[in-house]
């Protein structure tokens, strides 16, 4: 058996072990008619990866990397790509914004206004010269710790109001929802009660932005609390495709 075949057989293995774990999940929660996104995050592995999720029924992947992650995108086939959404999950640079909003579909940690202003210049931009044509979807990214457990990334719960605001007013920028990390070293118990706060503020944040309606939460080791708390994405990266890069 070749590699390219070797990993297929390993990737497909571990996909379906993860979608019968949020399968398992949404029959626990009776949420059998609402099974959230997958986003299958592929950071630092290669694009050959990509296509083989595809092939197995992928449509989400998540990267966390520039410019890694725009090369990455840059040397998928055509329609691959437009078959495609990448999620950009990773935190992000300021200064990098505006080149990830020239190949992002989605930015999923959105946590200052600076961060809102560059990535609409850069969509901008993208759309000028003819490279993108829709609004680059975004949601905001909440630090959800207290005390020592904050500090994982996002803009406090309180800021969240403001920052939908300054997402509103950007005419390139389409405000999609929520999206948290739960604080480490948390009990299963504590880590649900965090995504059950992600869960209001989005329903809080959907009174003044009715298309608001993502909740992105939980990954490879809570995915079944982000599940219960009513997540509608999830990013799962290392149960599909390992710690780490397989050596070639």
């Amino acid at each position: 058996m070749s590699m390219s075949s070797l990993r297929a057989a390993e990737l497909a293995s571990a996909l379906d072990t993860v979608r019968g774990r949020v399968d398992a999940a949404c029959a626990a929660a009776g949420r059998e008619a609402q099974r959230p996104t997958l986003v299958v995050v592929t950071k630092f592995f290669p694009g050959s990866d990509v296509e083989l999720l595809a092939g197995m029924g992928v449509t989400d992947i998540g990267e966390s990397r520039d410019p890694e992650a725009g090369d990455k995108v840059a040397e998928l086939p055509g329609q691959l790509r437009a078959d495609v959404r990448v999620h950009f999950v990773g935190q992000l640079q300021t200064n990098k914004a505006r080149r990830v909003a020239r190949y992002a579909d989605v930015v999923q940690s959105v946590d200052r206004a600076r961060l809102v202003r560059a990535l609409e210049r850069g969509r901008a931009e993208a759309i000028d010269d003819g490279d993108q044509e829709d609004p680059l979807q975004v949601l905001l990214q909440v630090d959800l710790g207290e005390g020592e457990q904050a500090g994982r990334g996002g803009a406090a719960p309180d800021e969240v109001a403001s920052l939908a605001e300054d997402v509103a007013d950007a005419r390139w920028l389409e405000l999609r929802g929520v999206m948290a990390i739960a604080p480490l070293d948390l009990a299963p118990d504590d880590t649900r009660r965090a995504f059950d706060r992600l869960v209001g503020l989005g329903e809080q944040l959907r009174h003044t932005h009715p298309g608001a309606t993502w909740v992105s939460a939980g990954m490879s080791g809570d995915l079944e609390l982000a599940v219960a708390a009513g997540a509608t994405h999830l990013r799962v990266g290392s149960a599909i495709l390992g710690s780490r890069p397989p050596q070639r």
